[in-house]
């Protein structure tokens, strides 16, 4: 784990773009997985407003980590926010966006988005390879849509799975642990003071990290990179 720890949630989204202008700057075509949510949220909005000078969009390719089983117009879709945060506001070529389809039957597009990730990525290790994946951790120490009651479809033969929120029941299209191990780089964000106890027992292997999904993060290239804020890290302002 390399740990970026900030003072705000701005101060990450700062530090994560510049990692990932020089990234983008260093590579001809680059391959992301984005992550829904409200950090990612900040991180579009930091790119789109201050970042526009800095990175060169044409090169980039966009793929989404998970999808929740709604239009692409419906609020909760995360292709939606991406959107209206970011690939509204950028330059990128249309054909470059491949997003899960989340108003198909899920079954069917979680097999769909599998083979166009086979079709569309570089390879490695025999699979398809993401330059970099882009991760969120929820409270509960849930990652992508794989949430801790179905922690088995983390080690799924499959690139994709239907996954199942345990509250809601809503159903969901997630990348599997394989594809997101092969990645070469792994990128978590994650802040807020109400991921502090997960966070700290997956980074000190407490409590009961073996149960939650993001504690399974661990990218065969060995470069995983938690960019996190003093709350979610549990630093308080009198430590700070």
């Amino acid at each position: 784990m390399r740990l970026k720890i900030s003072k705000t949630k701005q101060e990450v989204a700062l530090n994560f773009s510049r990692f990932l202008a020089i990234m983008i700057a260093n590579r001809s075509t680059v391959h992301i997985a984005l992550s829904g949510g409200s950090t990612p949220r900040i991180v579009f909005d930091e790119l789109a407003s201050n970042f526009q000078g800095d990175i060169d969009w044409s090169g980039v390719h966009l793929y989404w980590g998970d999808e929740r089983c709604v239009e692409p117009t419906d609020d909760q879709s995360n292709y939606k926010m991406t959107v209206e945060h970011l690939i509204s506001k950028i330059a990128i070529p249309e054909e470059n966006i491949h997003r899960i389809k989340g108003e198909n039957e899920p079954e069917y597009e979680a097999k769909r988005y599998a083979e166009l990730l086979e079709e569309c990525l570089p390879k490695a290790e025999n699979m398809p390879q993401f330059d970099l994946v882009i991760l969120g951790m929820g409270d509960d120490g849930h990652t992508a849509s794989i949430f801790p009651h179905e922690i088995a479809l983390w080690h799924s033969e499959k690139y994709c799975e239907v996954a199942v929120h345990p509250n809601s029941g809503q159903r969901r299209v997630t990348l599997t642990g394989q594809i997101i191990n092969n990645a070469d780089s792994v990128v978590f964000l994650v802040t807020g003071e109400s991921k502090a106890e997960k966070f700290t027992e997956i980074k000190n292997q407490t409590g009961n990290y073996e149960n939650y999904p993001a504690r399974l993060v661990d990218p065969s290239s060995g470069r995983l990179f938690w960019f996190v804020d003093e709350a979610a890290a549990g630093i308080t302002s009198t430590q700070s």
